[in-house]
């Protein structure tokens, strides 16, 4: 019984290149093609600007709270160690905060698609569409996250924002907006706590001095009753006993009333302010997408797509005939 014979493929380099080079029109020809076509690509999408603004959280050296006033600010349940609300990270996770990122959205700005001087909200710039309000801004918020990108040096403390919008006057305008609404929520929403902590110590200073003048109200109205108390050891053990809680009233008094000044200057003085190290500016350049870098991705792609091609289709063409119908049938069954 005749068999067909078995398909020989030459695996070394020169077979396959003997094998590249009966097919090189193919080989050459399509990663130009799929360059060519990565690059009408890259022309015809829209363009990408990324507008980058550094800047550094910075809080006074005197972060400490006095000890006993963080005893007092312990009882009311506020948070005593302040370093992880003052870290970079924490402030750029505040920059992609809903919050923000909505009053972001509803602010106005020059609008990039008129000639004449004109002003949108970024909401309306961006073309978001939705059946009301709330679903547009929800849609908004989420567009406008993924085109947010936040870089924390732990080594510096510097936090880099990237904004990415097509217009290049616009990122750099929505940047400086959310800068400026940082700055806003250090000075608003930040100094509530300080606030919060001198208003506490603020009642605790009216708590002591009704305590420390009912403690001096006992001890004058023992000492009138009992004229002669030194004379009884009974006596002066219960006048030592109202005149110790008196001495005990007046230092909580006067703890109180130096930490009640030190908070006052706490609520106005530690507050973290930003340094801004690079401002945002108007990008000159397309962040995205890059024609080049589109072209060389394109043609190697294409290369790698006509060797496969060439070497499947010598594979094929060197198979026996039973073979090749063989393959036919599957492929007609498989249909």
């Amino acid at each position: 019984m005749n068999a067909n014979p078995s398909p020989r493929h030459d695996l070394t380099l020169v077979g396959m290149a003997a094998v590249v080079m009966r097919r090189r029109r193919l080989v050459i020809a399509l990663p130009l093609i799929t360059a060519a076509l990565a690059l009408a690509l890259a022309l015809v999408l829209p363009p990408v600007f990324t507008a980058t603004a550094v800047f550094v959280p910075e809080s006074p050296n005197h972060s400490r709270m006095p000890a006993g006033l963080a005893g007092l600010v312990g009882q009311l349940g506020l948070p005593i160690d302040l370093d992880a609300a003052r870290s970079p990270r924490f402030y750029a996770d505040v920059l992609k905060s809903r919050a923000l990122l909505e009053h972001t959205l509803l602010a106005r700005y020059p609008d990039p698609r008129k000639a004449q001087a004109d002003s949108a909200s970024l909401l309306d710039i961006l073309g978001v569409r939705g059946s009301d309000q709330d679903t547009r801004l929800a849609r908004a918020v989420k567009r406008l996250a993924s085109r947010i990108g936040t870089q924390v040096n732990t080594q510096t403390s510097m936090v880099t924002l990237s904004i990415e919008l097509r217009y290049p006057t616009l990122a750099a305008a929505v940047a400086n907006r959310m800068l400026a609404d940082l700055d806003a929520f250090n000075s608003q929403t930040r100094q509530s706590q300080g606030r919060a902590q001198r208003q506490f110590v603020e009642r605790r200073i009216t708590e002591a001095g009704d305590d420390l003048r009912a403690a001096e109200t006992q001890l004058r109205a023992f000492r009138e009753r009992n004229r002669s108390w030194q004379e009884s050891p009974l006596l002066t053990s219960q006048e030592g006993q109202l005149r110790r809680q008196v001495d005990i009233r007046q230092e909580v008094y006067m703890t109180l009333s130096r930490e009640f000044e030190t908070a006052k200057i706490e609520e106005v003085n530690d507050t973290p302010v930003i340094t801004v190290i690079d401002p945002p500016v108007v990008p000159r350049e397309r962040s995205k997408p890059r024609p080049l870098q589109l072209a060389v991705l394109g043609f190697v792609l294409g290369g790698v797509i006509a060797l496969i091609w060439v070497f499947v289709a010598d594979y094929v063409a060197e198979l026996p005939s039973t073979e090749k119908i063989r393959l036919y049938a599957a492929r007609r069954t498989s249909r």
